[in-house]
């Protein structure tokens, strides 16, 4: 067995002790293809408010521009999914990836411990971790790696497991086995598409004007939402999962096996009245360490007042 394959086994069963639920490599180049797309959706202004997306748009499209002399990209699913659900069927909803703990430190960590166990037991092997915090096309790369399909909602969907994962990276100059890209399965399903409240997918798919997402409008957007959304943001308050809900590969997700993604005790039973008159001593001990501290109170409220004026939600 040459090194490059017993690396790469090595890696893999690490990475799998550790809890990651797939694990894909694939050469670190250039993205042509990819690099094109982004083009096109930063010129027709799909990303909204995000001015960071125009930034460094070179190193989003070239690995080697994050780190020199990179040869490979292992990305990494971390399953999030949980059954549960909030249990006032009126409160304003949250995405199910904020239930728990801040999934980028919980998921940094573990690839923090992958690292030192590539150098412990490989050499000296430089490299750079990410969970959805540099700028990385992590859809792109888990595609390229063989770790599922971008389908038409733009969410990669692995046909065992579904799409309720976070996507990390690492991205080193050890030479490895690189995976093959997977097939498209989304076939001449529509659902995403036809379910989408702020039609923020395009009609044919696999195009998501995200300045329209329901998740950009709740989290990124820092100035009022727009009044074109009244009536349409069908009582998220923060984050969206509808195009998920409705994908028939979620039917093959499973509940999550990381403690840390559990929610506060407190949070699903919270009813509609409590998020109405929700205070921030209250939002600072149920999200304390959320992801949901990133939109933070002031930025809650204003999601739950704009639901409340749309009629979605009302204090009875």
């Amino acid at each position: 067995m040459s090194n490059t394959v017993l690396h790469t086994k090595m890696i893999k069963e690490e990475a799998y002790r550790l809890g990651f639920q797939y694990v894909g490599i694939a050469k670190a180049e250039f993205m042509e293809e990819e690099a094109r797309r982004l083009e096109a959706w930063l010129n027709q202004q799909y990303h909204g408010k995000m001015q960071y997306m125009e930034n460094h748009f070179d190193k989003r499209v070239d690995p080697t521009k994050l780190v020199p002399g990179a040869q490979t990209v292992i990305s990494l699913l971390y399953n999030y999914y949980t059954p549960e659900s909030q249990k006032d069927p009126d409160a304003p909803k949250i995405s199910k990836y904020a239930f728990g703990k801040d999934y980028h430190q919980v998921i940094k960590k573990k690839l923090y411990a992958l690292t030192d166990f590539i150098q412990q037991k490989i050499g000296e092997v430089n490299g750079r971790c990410f969970v959805d915090s540099a700028p990385v096309l992590e859809r792109d790369w888990a595609k390229r790696s063989g770790n599922g399909w971008v389908g038409k909602n733009t969410l990669l969907i692995h046909p065992k497991a579904g799409s309720y994962f976070f996507l990390a990276e690492l991205i080193i100059d050890l030479p490895l086995e690189a995976d093959g890209p997977m097939k498209d399965y989304c076939g001449t399903c529509t659902r995403c598409i036809d379910a989408c409240p702020t039609d923020a997918i395009s009609p044919k798919g696999y195009f998501m004007d995200g300045s329209k997402c329901i998740s950009y409008l709740t989290i990124e957007l820092k100035d009022k939402i727009p009044e074109a959304f009244e009536g349409k943001m069908d009582n998220w308050m923060f984050g969206c999962d509808i195009c998920q809900e409705v994908c028939p590969w979620n039917r093959f997700a499973h509940k999550h096996k990381e403690e840390a993604f559990e929610p506060h005790p407190d949070l699903l039973e919270m009813k509609e009245k409590d998020w109405i008159e929700l205070t921030e001593e209250v939002f600072r001990e149920v999200f304390r360490k959320s992801a949901v501290k990133r939109t933070k109170f002031a930025g809650l409220k204003r999601n739950i007042a704009f639901l409340k004026k749309e009629g979605k939600t009302t204090n009875d």
